[in-house]
């Protein structure tokens, strides 16, 4: 399962989902449900966006979890 902690990245950032949305060029219901998790996938265009006005690295939001770590 891939966990994402784009909310994370935005409370360390002092950025919020609005401001984001506007400086990648995504609406803000697309935002939130990549934020949720409910997305299907990501470009890599928009995650190399998200990194550049985050400063940060595709790891910092996409977290490989175990499943079965989850159920332990």
């Amino acid at each position: 399962m891939i966990r994402i902690n784009l909310d994370r990245q935005l409370v360390e950032k002092k950025i919020t989902s609005k401001s984001l949305s506007s400086q990648i060029g995504i609406t803000q219901a697309n935002l939130s449900i990549l934020k949720t998790g409910k997305a299907k996938g990501i470009r890599f265009e928009t995650l190399d966006k998200i990194c550049q006005v985050l400063e940060c690295q595709p790891g910092d939001i996409l977290e490989y979890v175990d499943d079965l770590d989850d159920e332990r």
